[in-house]
């Protein structure tokens, strides 16, 4: 890389001098370094003659490409870190979450917040976020990592759901048993956190768990998805299917429901503290139109 940036600067001012005085280094510096350059290429990139250096053809048409590709760096470098501005916030969650709680939230917070620009990171494992830059994080789960700030921003509620055609064709389904002839949408095993329709049954007493059918899905959008179109029941969480359930795309067979311990959570890094404004007017808006929620649904 170094021999890369030395050749460029020699090439756009046709100087070794020049370049030299550019990066903070002897021009000798540069000569050995275009010189390994051409070594590993197997070609000459300058003429050199009476103290003048010239491109040759070669030279000329690696350099041209070679700008254009740094070029291309210092943008996407700049477009990067243009994120860690201070009206920028990176908010990381799952596929799930993203698509059937925040977004539809999105743009009553533009409305409010027309400066502050809001970038979603989905990332379906927790471990995930070890890997990308984030301010907030929203993910379901039965334990709060460590290391973490974690806000509670609402309690799990779990229940049957499915499309009115479907219960219109394989009802009546008002009690858990009546479910074991319909089809199950079950979310694969992969998704450890997420509660199965084993442990379902059994919470809500169960024991002997023989569906009919059962449809695998690795995605919980993807399963409620399924749902709306009438291909089985699923399981539904609280909140994040609210809005299918008063469009009517998605009805509640039986009043049966299981709350649990586990919750959805507003994670943050432990040096919260020192966020920047944005960060924490974001907060606010979330946490405010979470209590409004609860408040219209009377859970308060």
């Amino acid at each position: 890389m170094n021999s890369l940036i030395a050749f460029e600067a020699a090439a756009r001012h046709l100087s070794f001098t020049l370049a030299a005085d550019e990066l903070h280094v002897t021009p000798g510096a540069i000569s050995r370094k275009i010189r390994n350059l051409e070594e590993y290429l197997g070609k000459p990139l300058f003429t050199r003659a009476n103290r003048s250096v010239r491109l040759t053809s070669c030279g000329l048409q690696y350099a041209n490409a070679l700008r254009s590709s740094l070029m291309d760096i210092a943008s996407i470098t700049e477009e990067s870190c243009s994120w860690r501005g201070q009206k920028q916030i990176t908010v990381a969650t799952s596929s799930a979450m993203a698509s059937l709680w925040l977004l539809p939230k999105i743009s009553a917070f533009q409305r409010d917040y027309e400066d502050i620009e809001l970038r979603i990171v989905a990332l379906e494992q927790l471990r995930g976020l070890e890997r990308v830059e984030w301010d907030i994080a929203l993910y379901y789960c039965q334990t709060p990592p460590t290391g973490m700030l974690a806000t509670t921003l609402f309690y799990e509620e779990v229940f049957p759901v499915c499309g009115p055609e479907y219960l219109e064709q394989h009802g009546p389904l008002d009690n858990p048993e009546s479910l074991l002839n319909s089809t199950l949408l079950s979310l694969e095993e992969a998704e450890q956190d997420w509660m199965s329709w084993k442990q379902w049954f059994s919470k809500v007493g169960v024991s002997t768990v023989t569906p009919r059918r059962r449809l695998n899905i690795n995605s919980y959008s993807m399963l409620v998805q399924a749902a709306i179109m009438n291909q089985g029941v699923a399981l539904g969480w609280g909140q994040l299917v609210d809005d299918y359930l008063a469009s009517g795309h998605l009805v509640r067979p039986m009043e049966t429901v299981l709350r649990t311990e586990a919750r959805f959570y507003l994670l943050e890094h432990r040096e919260a503290l020192s966020r920047h404004s944005s960060v924490l007017e974001f907060r606010e808006w979330l946490m405010n139109n979470i209590t409004t929620e609860v408040g219209d649904l009377g859970l308060t």
